[in-house]
């Protein structure tokens, strides 16, 4: 008699009766099967909880999906370095030390210099005039992009400005390059211009989608940040140091409005 063909699974075997079941065997070599030279797990499946997929913490630990909030921004390790600057700078302008004499050498060589109108012009960014509808339009936009505390922030930011400034130019009563009048350190125009422009630049870039042109806001903000300092003092508005000082004082409300940004972000997400 012919035998009656087997199967290629049964291929090997005495007998022509079905296969039976041996333990630590499988009934049929699958793709993802064990012993077919795959993982159990099909790669094209994916897996219900795949390890490769999670993200890992700092210590390289698999992490939650989603990634929970991580710390704060390393903006905030400004601060102390701001708070630094501007507590060192102020005792040597208060106590008429050697860095304030150096700067007032500093400032009136380069009081004149440049074309006026140029410098006019730069000195004049940080007015209210100018720098407010600024901020304004920022606002404007971030609230109709559906922000709603980040605005509010940034107002109470530029009101913290003179609530700053003025105890601060009363106290040291410093007197400016050009008149013998007192209340010149620090420049309430180079604190102005540096929150409303820096506090603009948060506002457009808030639930922006990021892109290659993400970075001009913050350049465009810290340009005229620095245009307005080099016109206050070309022009003999301020001495270097008051400027700096106005920056010391803007950056630690920026940081503070940047981190609250960081937050707004992290508890909705963007359209």
């Amino acid at each position: 008699m012919r035998e009656t063909p087997r199967s290629q699974g049964t291929a090997g075997e005495t007998g022509s009766e079905h296969p039976q079941h041996r333990p630590g065997r499988a009934i049929a070599h699958t793709t993802g099967a064990s012993g077919s030279g795959t993982p159990h797990r099909s790669d094209g499946r994916s897996p219900q909880t795949p390890r490769g997929a999670r993200q890992t913490d700092h210590g390289g630990r698999p992490g939650t999906t989603p990634p929970v909030p991580g710390r704060p921004a390393p903006l905030l390790f400004l601060l102390p370095l701001l708070l630094a600057v501007l507590a060192f700078v102020t005792w040597q302008v208060a106590a008429d030390g050697p860095l304030r004499r150096l700067d007032e050498r500093i400032g009136r060589s380069a009081a004149g210099h440049g074309p006026g109108r140029l410098t006019e012009f730069l000195a004049d960014l940080g007015n209210m005039q100018v720098a407010l509808p600024v901020l304004g339009c920022a606002v404007v936009y971030a609230l109709v992009r559906g922000a709603r505390r980040l605005p509010l922030y940034a107002a109470l930011a530029m009101a913290a400005v003179p609530a700053l400034v003025v105890p601060l130019k009363d106290w040291i009563g410093r007197t400016g390059p050009l008149t013998g009048e007192t209340g010149y350190y620090p420049s309430g125009h180079a604190t102005t211009a540096a929150v409303a422009y820096g506090a603009a630049a948060l506002l457009i870039a808030y639930r922006t989608t990021p892109s290659k042109r993400s970075w001009m806001m913050p350049v465009a903000a810290v340009l005229l940040t620095v245009a307005t300092g080099i016109g206050l003092v070309l022009r003999g508005y301020h001495w270097p140091l008051d400027v700096l000082a106005g920056w010391c004082l803007s950056g630690l409300l920026l940081v503070a409005l940047s981190w609250s940004s960081g937050r707004s972000r992290r508890r909705q997400p963007p359209k």
